[in-house]
């Protein structure tokens, strides 16, 4: 009871406001674990400070700047002169390479009184077979991901990228990849066979022509069959067509700026007739603005067209038009996709949203 009262008192004494201040002084803050291995698990190192001010002090709280670092300590009334220590404990698990991370130690007054820094780097475990290869295809075929996206595709642009496969059976098996949305202009290389335990790369290619480019959404998606079965794995690939980079001086490029970001309908009743909503594309450039593709997924219509030409400082007044007795009841949410000859972002997100009553 009498070691309650004390530290009680001198709680209030550290919360008070006055003359005397406590300083809590770490030597050394900063702590390096050097090179640990993340299959030896969590690494703690613990620092003493030292209150070296004229009052006790009490620490609060020591917040963290990642959920892979905790702190241990006391809250035991620090008086001048004393010593304690914070226990820091770093858990390596799924964090490869460099790491630095701070803890913050703040005083019962709330204030920041001490910095302490960890570091080190982290050797990664071996990753086993189910982590390098995520993707169940079937018949013991997996593979690292099913996505592969190029984001922009120039017009005279070739980009390839890869799926990483791999037979973990006992037997070899038979691949066969079947197209279930073409772009034509897929290049993909493919084995028809692995053998057991073996890794290959499922090849995938596109070059936009240099003449007639394709502009917008350039998507191919391909069902893989192992032993002539599927799972329903597919793989996917896309990228958006947009025109080649001409290395066109700033001054003298086009800008492309959308009024609205966002076109919200709100509450229709599904007995209306079309509702519409205007907003504006201008070109704020210097060179004229063209529009090379306008894609929507069918929820909405819109005026704006592939061809349409903006004069530098000039705007098109376009509309959104709406069924609502072609859509189901509740939220309706689409993006209609625009892609021009700004250099800078050639591709625009236009949201569409609206809510379908009775």
């Amino acid at each position: 009871m009498q070691k309650r009262i004390i530290s009680f008192i001198l709680l209030l004494l550290c919360g008070a406001t006055g003359f005397a201040q406590g300083k809590l002084v770490f030597e050394p803050a900063t702590w390096n674990f050097g090179t640990i291995r993340e299959v030896d698990g969590r690494v703690s190192h613990t620092f003493t400070g030292e209150n070296r001010g004229d009052s006790p002090l009490v620490i609060l709280d020591v917040v963290t700047s990642c959920g892979c670092t905790v702190p241990r300590f006391s809250r035991r009334p620090i008086l001048p002169g004393e010593k304690t220590e914070i226990t820091v404990t770093f858990d390596p698990a799924n964090r490869p390479g460099v790491f630095s991370k701070d803890l913050t130690v703040y005083s019962s007054q709330r204030q920041k009184i001490a910095t302490l820094t960890i570091g080190g780097e982290v050797t990664p475990r071996p990753k086993s077979i189910e982590e390098l290869y995520p993707v169940d295809a079937g018949g013991g075929v997996r593979l690292t991901t099913t996505l592969n996206t190029f984001a922009y595709i120039r017009a005279g642009q070739h980009v390839q990228g890869a799926f990483g496969c791999i037979n973990t059976s006992r037997k070899s098996v038979r691949l066969e990849l079947r197209p279930l949305h073409a772009s034509g202009l897929l290049r993909l290389e493919a084995p028809g066979e692995l053998a057991p335990g073996q890794r290959v790369s499922i090849n995938v290619a596109y070059l936009n022509p240099a003449v007639q480019p394709h502009y917008g959404t350039i998507r191919d998606a391909l069902e893989l069959l192992v032993d002539g079965r599927t799972n329903g794995t597919v793989l996917v690939t896309h990228g958006i067509g947009v025109d080649a980079d001409a290395g066109t001086a700033e001054k003298t490029a086009p800008r492309c700026e959308f009024s609205e970001n966002i076109l919200k309908f709100g509450s229709l009743k599904r007995t209306d007739a079309v509702h519409r909503l205007a907003f504006r594309v201008s070109n704020t450039g210097t060179a004229d603005l063209i529009l090379r593709a306008v894609e929507g997924e069918g929820h909405v219509a819109t005026t704006l067209r592939p061809g349409i030409r903006i004069a530098p400082g000039e705007s098109f007044r376009a509309e959104v038009m709406l069924d609502p007795r072609t859509q189901d009841y509740g939220v309706v949410s689409e993006h209609l996709v625009v892609v021009t000859n700004d250099p800078v972002r050639p591709m625009r997100r236009l949201r569409v949203t609206a809510i379908i009553e009775e």
